[in-house]
């Protein structure tokens, strides 16, 4: 079955293919890794949510995320800098800095406008809420949960869940092939790993009416299941399906950033 829907001018046509390929699990380590394949510049996406599956769409996002590759504290780094706008505003902002070969994290500051702030520096071992350090004598859970499970994450190779879309990219792809991915969002709760398996491909259809082949990568979670579709050629995260009690969040990758 072939499902087509309109967005911003651009046909996107799913065609999936069921799985195949007998399951194996991998334990993502840092030589399992292909940061090659990001690529500087600034990459855009459309977010928005559905309370059903036919439902109009609400609560729209632009989400811009720039990739760079820079020298950081004397080592080979990548950064992205992300900000998310709504109709009104900029309602977040982040910068984070990994290292180039393993993309484990070496900072993020991050800003959620009119809220909070965070400020997490894996070299130095310094973590900051709100500009206040963090320290073992906290005890309150708003500082005790951040404060432990950054200490967590500096004794484990994690990589950064605040950067999912730049880190689907470097997995080793495989059909079957499920990934354990130790996921540590700085500022929130311990590093943990979460599965994410590729569950099969697709066809998406763009502009130019150009076929883009693609990696179905999914996680479940209660009453959660994400679908990414992944670009076989480039590895870019081209499209996201999330459905969660009824309601769906997606997330499109629009083809010019401007």
């Amino acid at each position: 079955m072939k499902v087509c829907s309109l967005l911003a001018g651009i046909a996107i046509c799913l065609a999936s293919s069921p799985a195949v390929a007998q399951q194996d699990t991998v334990k993502i380590s840092s030589d399992m890794i292909n940061t090659k394949v990001l690529k500087n510049g600034t990459h855009r996406y459309l977010v928005y949510f559905k309370l059903g599956k036919d439902s109009s769409r609400t609560n729209y996002q632009l989400w811009s995320r720039t990739i760079d590759h820079l020298d950081y504290q004397g080592r080979k780094a990548i950064s992205v800098t992300q900000e998310w706008e709504d109709n009104t505003k900029i309602v977040h902002k982040v910068y984070s800095v990994c290292d180039e070969k393993t993309f484990a994290p070496l900072y993020q500051k991050s800003e959620w406008i009119g809220r909070s702030g965070s400020t997490f520096n894996f070299l130095t071992k310094e973590g900051y809420i709100n500009d206040t350090l963090l320290t073992s004598a906290d005890t309150a859970r708003a500082k005790k949960l951040p404060y432990d499970g950054f200490q967590k994450a500096m004794n484990e190779y994690v990589l950064n869940w605040h950067l999912d879309l730049e880190v689907f990219p470097i997995l080793p792809y495989k059909q079957g092939r499920t990934f354990l991915v130790n996921f540590y969002d700085p500022g929130f709760s311990s590093p943990a790993f979460q599965a994410y398996t590729v569950s099969g491909s697709a066809t998406l259809t763009g502009y130019d009416n150009q076929e883009i082949e693609c990696w179905l990568l999914t996680h479940t979670s209660r009453n959660n299941t994400e679908t990414f579709w992944i670009s076989k050629k480039t590895r870019e995260v081209l499209k996201l399906e999330q459905g969660f009690g009824g309601r769906f969040r997606y997330k499109i990758k629009l083809g010019f950033s401007m």
